[in-house]
């Protein structure tokens, strides 16, 4: 099933889309473990799982992939393959397309990638507008895009980056899961901006519950989401104690789920980081409202 009939099904029933993110590990031990992993995860039926990229490797030996098969076919939940551009050619974009239509994977959400050091950068993608145009170009699949409620950190300001995602819509996505924030009045802000731009597809929320110190450092540095003050306030108070942090980062993501709910958000879509526990507690916390 395409995720846009996911999203009008859920409409019709006036509930949101619920979805969660998880990513390959990257070590053997765990990726072996996975499929204990998949199973918590989709025992609590989320309306799809979207599962994160690597560049590297062929469509044979994609870990992504691979993944994904096992979510729809085991598992019976629709994935979302998150496929990068910037170090394939289209050779190789062509190569995943037919395995992923082989495998029965319909929905891709496309994205330019960030830069890796290891990895040569290859010219035939810039942007992630190129690759929507190019996937549609090849077969029958729903496109998801990203959004920056913030913006974008290498956009030129909010009005290019607004201008750069009506792009992607226009070349074909149908669906647009945003960047981690804490403060919901940014992407409210954000939301208005996109219909004011002609942008009607939905707009899921992206949400990372902070259970530690250290991961909301490094996720600040990646994408640039700022700290309200009463969160701060939280990291200080619990940074230490490291059970009571789970805790209170569990209770401030909830808070800000339910308010995106109560004001009509098209979808929430959850970082899970793999941990089967953040999911556990953020479905039992809105059972009713989903």
């Amino acid at each position: 099933m395409k995720v846009t009939e996911i999203f009008e099904t859920r409409k019709k029933e006036g509930k949101p889309v619920l979805s969660f993110e998880i990513f390959p590990p990257k070590k053997e031990e765990a990726l072996k473990n996975i499929d204990a992993t998949l199973e918590r995860l989709c025992d609590l039926r989320p309306d799809f799982i979207s599962v994160t990229f690597g560049a590297g490797g062929s469509a044979a030996d994609n870990k992504t992939i691979e993944i994904a098969k096992k979510i729809k076919n085991n598992y019976h939940v629709e994935p979302i393959v998150h496929l990068t551009c910037l170090h394939y050619g289209k050779n190789e974009i062509s190569e995943m397309l037919k395995y992923l239509e082989d495998a029965g994977v319909e929905n891709i959400l496309a994205l330019r990638g960030d830069v890796n050091p290891n990895i040569p950068v290859k010219n035939d993608f810039k942007y992630a507008s190129e690759l929507v145009e190019y996937i549609k170009s090849r077969g029958d699949f729903h496109i998801s895009g990203a959004c920056y409620p913030e913006t974008h950190l290498e956009a030129k300001d909010a009005v290019s980056d607004i201008h750069n995602l009506k792009k992607k819509v226009d070349a074909g996505v149908t669906h647009l899961v945003s960047q981690l924030f804490f403060d919901n009045e940014f992407f409210y802000g954000f939301y208005e901006k996109t219909r004011i731009a002609g942008i009607d597809v939905p707009v899921e929320a992206g949400i990372m519950p902070v259970t530690n110190k250290a991961q909301i450092e490094r996720m600040v540095n990646t994408c640039g989401a700022s700290l309200p003050g009463k969160f701060q306030k939280i990291i200080h108070k619990y940074e230490d104690k490291k059970e009571a942090l789970f805790d209170a980062g569990m209770v401030y993501a909830l808070n800000q789920i339910v308010d995106l709910i109560a004001n009509g958000v098209d979808g929430i879509h959850i970082y899970t980081m793999n941990n089967v526990k953040i999911a556990d507690r953020i479905c039992e916390g809105i059972r009713s409202l989903v």
